[in-house]
């Protein structure tokens, strides 16, 4: 099971993965652990990742980056008109209303869901995972701010669902990082004792969250978060290319914004200048060449000069501070520690205010960037049976308070009723859902009737009703005890669910933020009549009988869920099923290109080498001009042909090319071939000799063997000479008189020949026996007397005797 936390971020993204050594962040294909969040499309397939960002200035049109604002959002959402004026790339409006984005791809005019594009992204990011893992990864849990409403979240999961993902939870990122600072710590107070309070401050690129977390061991809470959705590191860089749009109007006369690749080019070198100045405080240079119309560019900003711009920037950095301590009830004084992670977390500036305010250092034990990721990833090992990790609860909060409002259709003879719920106090798409509670009828006797309903914020911090029922009001004169025995019962059974997980809480439905930590449940009942179709909340208690002698009967009611803009599921499949296909099309190209890749290698590398250690294997030019009308082809013609063109060229080349290369490899290779046959022929020739001059160690061998050993000898030597001989003549561009494998199969045959009649070994004699076998100094040889030696049915008993034991363990 994979173990898997992703940081989806507004510019870059991080991937972490749970070994058995711990947490790590994984890298891409590019050796870096962090992939940008972009996404480009060509005529022939999409770009994702750190490939789609260099294509932001010769593809500005068709490359995509930021589209994590538009999650959840119509298209007529007053943010989404706002910033069209500001994107490079074209945002249209989908058939349900939400917002989409218009590109080129494949050559037709696309528009993709935003859904559909953060897929793309997590299918990118799955890859690394899985090349990190070395296994499939389909579940994880995934990073959202913590701002993000209801609409939103519902989009990222469906986006995770698209790619192929199991998210087993979507993880407010301000508690990633708490979960990250937490679980280490070694020296957290116990639960009876007063917890550690901390402060998270997160100043992402486009985002900038706070919570103030309470640690004991085992456990954290947070206690309140707070937010500015509208601040982060972009509106620096904004505020420098504003800057210097103005600068170079009126300096080079150049209107930047009429431009998109040159607004592009300014963005991204003020985002650089803007690091620069978080590091050094002097005048810092920005030179851009051929910036429009072919004119270089430049100008100097300082640090002071720059924070001086961005006054009313910074003066946003402490109302969620202060915002965050006043929903906590907490004092400056009560905060134990800051802690500081996210990009623009880096700037001198914010630093200093974020100082300023709780009168302490901000803390940077976190990594700024990678934090996140691993939260995720340190909650995804957690909620997955496959790794053993240290007990740790996590309590969120839910931070936009809910608000249900309840309305009877009673032009439908009151056969239904109908819930909405509203996130109040929201930037824009305050409306949650609507939940159609069916087959509500009164009671028999003309009655209203009471409909008990459920309602829940799950582990991704996303509301439902999850169930309704109507309670039947039924007289009885002799079963009062079994009402109340009735209803007991079925208040226990419910406590019991909810004491299986000890995150699970009852939370009353009313305008406030609801607490939770995985689930959270909320009942609340309603009246319905013929006449009025009002919300009538009561407290969480099961419905009690004003009377003695009644008893209740719950009816079960189906409920028909209508979340405000989550995909229907006929749509989400075909984004699954399109989603695929581009894969698959991503897939061919790639292999389209490294086909002609290795065609266009090939071309360099044959004619480099023509020039240089082939030189003197060439025996005509015919394989240099078809390197040459290869690549002009390349180039013209072959710019865009199918795979199998681009196969067959090869193989073309490779016919001409692949002669030389042999040619070659005998000439390095055959040296040494000849070398260990003339040492074995040495070494045969002196066991003959050796023979030949009755030397004792050779004097067992069969006379016959041993010119059977010479004639071998003399023969192969002879075959040698005349083969050196020959290729001594030959010219290195011609074919080789004697290659290297005939060579060898030489020596093997010269060795299964000789080698079994020289190193026969000498026949043992056995010496008489001693009369007095007792004689202490006698000449008994004991490793070859027989009474001193076992035989060998006993060593082979013995052997199998110390064996047994062995055998039996096995």
């Amino acid at each position: 099971m994979s173990v898997v936390g992703f940081d989806v971020g507004f510019l870059s993204c991080y991937v972490a993965v749970a070994r058995a050594g711990g947490i790590e962040t994984a890298a891409n294909e590019y050796s870096d652990r962090s992939t940008p969040a972009c996404v480009s499309f060509g005529p022939r397939n999409r770009s994702i990742g750190a490939a789609a960002k260099s294509q932001m200035v010769t593809n500005c049109k068709n490359t995509v980056q930021g589209f994590k604002r538009f999650h959840g959002r119509v298209f007529s959402d007053p943010f989404v008109q706002n910033l069209k004026s500001s994107l490079v790339y074209d945002l249209s409006q989908m058939p349900s209303g939400t917002t989409g984005i218009k590109v080129m791809y494949m050559e037709e005019e696309k528009v993709f869901s935003i859904e559909q594009i953060t897929a793309m992204l997590l299918t990118k990011l799955k890859e690394t995972a899985e090349s990190a893992l070395k296994k499939p990864v389909a579940d994880c849990v995934i990073s959202v701010p913590c701002f993000y409403t209801d609409a939103e979240r519902r989009s990222v999961i469906d986006a995770a669902q698209i790619a192929g993902l199991n998210c087993l939870r979507l993880m407010n990122e301000t508690t990633a990082v708490a979960l990250a600072y937490g679980i280490y710590k070694q020296d957290l107070p116990t639960p009876e004792e007063k917890p550690r309070t901390v402060v998270f401050v997160d100043i992402g690129h486009s985002g900038y969250q706070v919570s103030v977390c309470a640690f004991n061991k085992g456990k954290l809470k947070i206690l309140a978060t707070a937010f500015d959705p509208e601040m982060g590191g972009k509106d620096f860089d904004e505020r420098l290319v504003k800057h210097f749009c103005e600068e170079f109007a009126v300096k080079y006369k150049l209107d930047v914004k009429s431009k998109p690749r040159a607004l592009v080019r300014l963005y991204q070198e003020c985002e650089k200048l803007k690091k620069l100045m978080s590091a050094n405080s002097s005048d810092l240079p920005l030179n851009i060449e051929c910036f429009m119309n072919d004119i270089d560019v430049s100008s100097k900003l300082n640090r002071a000069q720059f924070e001086e711009m961005c006054a009313d920037i910074l003066a946003r950095v402490e109302p969620p501070l202060r915002s965050l301590l006043e929903q906590a009830h907490l004092k400056k004084d009560d905060i134990h520690a800051v802690e500081i992670v996210g990009g623009a977390s880096r700037m001198p500036a914010i630093k200093e205010r974020i100082n300023k305010f709780f009168g302490k250092e901000p803390s940077t034990t976190l990594n700024a960037d990678e934090a996140v990721a691993r939260g995720c990833a340190l909650q995804c090992a957690i909620l997955s049976p496959a790794f053993k990790v240290r007990e740790f609860s996590t309590t969120d909060v839910v931070p936009f308070p809910i608000s249900l409002k309840w309305n009877s259709a009673a032009e439908d003879g009151v056969s239904r009723a109908h819930i909405h719920s509203v996130c109040k106090h929201v930037r824009s798409n305050s409306h949650a859902g609507q939940y159609v509670i069916q087959k509500v009828i009164p009671q028999a006797s003309g009655e209203s009737s009471k409909i008990k309903v459920k309602v829940r914020v799950n582990i991704h911090g996303i509301f439902s009703v999850s169930s309704a029922s109507l309670v039947e009001v039924q007289k009885s004169e002799e079963e009062e005890e079994s009402m109340d025995t009735e209803q007991s019962t079925e208040k226990e059974k419910e406590n019991e669910v909810f004491q299986q997980r000890k995150s699970e809480s009852i939370c009353s439905p009313q305008q406030q933020p609801i607490s939770h930590s995985h689930i959270c449940s909320a009942y609340f009942d309603l009246k319905t009549s013929a006449e009025e179709g009002k919300q009538e909340k009561k407290s969480d208690q099961p419905p009690q009988a004003k009377k003695a002698k009644v008893k209740t009967k719950a009816l079960e009611l189906p409920i028909e869920n209508n979340p405000q803009w989550q995909l229907a599921n006929d749509m989400l499949n075909l984004f699954v099923e399109s989603e695929g296909k581009m894969i698959m099309q991503d897939k061919l190209e790639k292999e389209r290109n490294d086909a002609k890749n290795y065609v266009e290698e090939y071309v360099y590398e044959m004619r480099d080498k023509l020039h240089g250690i082939f030189e003197k294997f060439v025996n005509e030019n015919a394989l240099s001009l078809k390197l040459e009308d290869t690549e002009v082809w390349l180039y013209e013609d072959g710019e865009d042909q199918p795979k199998q063109v681009y196969i067959d060229k090869l193989v073309d080349l490779k016919s001409l090319g692949q002669p030389i290369q042999d040619r070659y490899t005998e000439f390095e290779e055959r040296p040494k071939a000849f070398d260990e046959l003339g040492r074995q022929l040495q070494q045969y020739m002196k066991i003959v000799e050796a023979y030949k001059t009755k030397e004792e160690q050779y004097d067992h061998l069969d006379e016959a063997e041993v010119q059977k050993v010479d004639r071998m000898v003399n023969d192969v030597m002879i075959w040698m000479n005349s083969k050196m001989n020959q290729q001594s003549k030959q010219s290195l561009a011609m074919e080789p008189v004697v290659k290297t494998t005939e060579i060898q199969a030489k020596t093997r045959e010269l060795f299964s020949t000789c080698n079994p009649i020289v190193t026969k070994p000498k026949p043992k004699v056995d010496l008489p026996k001693e009369e007095n076998p007792s004689e202490p100094n006698g000449p008994v040889n004991t490793q070859e007397n027989p009474e001193a030696q076992p035989s060998g049915t006993e060593q082979a008993a013995a052997d199998g005797a110390e064996a047994k034991p062995d055998m039996d363990l096995d």
